[in-house]
């Protein structure tokens, strides 16, 4: 009798511990590196294989996350620098908004209005 495929031998037990749901144990175990035996057809490489699929979906997302929110990050200092820049330096008055013409027009009026009733 022949010695134990060490390739099968991986695939049974990286099978057991996915099937056992002991994930952390299996990439332990060298799930990512596994790769199906040319010389027998592994009946447990659809788990094994489904597995690693998904781990590296997932794994590709999470780094897509974190690229997203440094970047956002990123934008955000970004603005924010924008934001200071445009800020006037130095001690000076703070600026008043000037009032629509309108609106100008009517204190104005009603300044004067006040001053005449002052008057004696």
């Amino acid at each position: 009798m022949s010695a134990p495929c060490p390739g099968c031998e991986q695939a049974r037990r990286l099978s057991a511990l996915l099937a056992d749901d002991d994930v952390d144990a299996a990439l332990d175990a060298g799930l990512m590196a596994w790769t199906p035996c040319p010389d027998h057809a592994a009946a447990q490489a659809g788990p094994i294989v489904d597995a690693q699929s998904r781990l590296r979906t997932a794994w590709a997302a999470r780094e897509r996350y974190r690229q997203r929110t440094m970047r956002l990050a990123r934008r955000a200092a970004e603005r924010e620098a924008r934001r200071i820049a445009a800020q006037p330096r130095g001690p000076s008055a703070p600026v008043r908004p000037a009032l629509p013409a309108a609106a100008a027009a009517i204190l104005e009026r009603a300044r004067a209005k006040a001053a005449e009733r002052t008057k004696p």
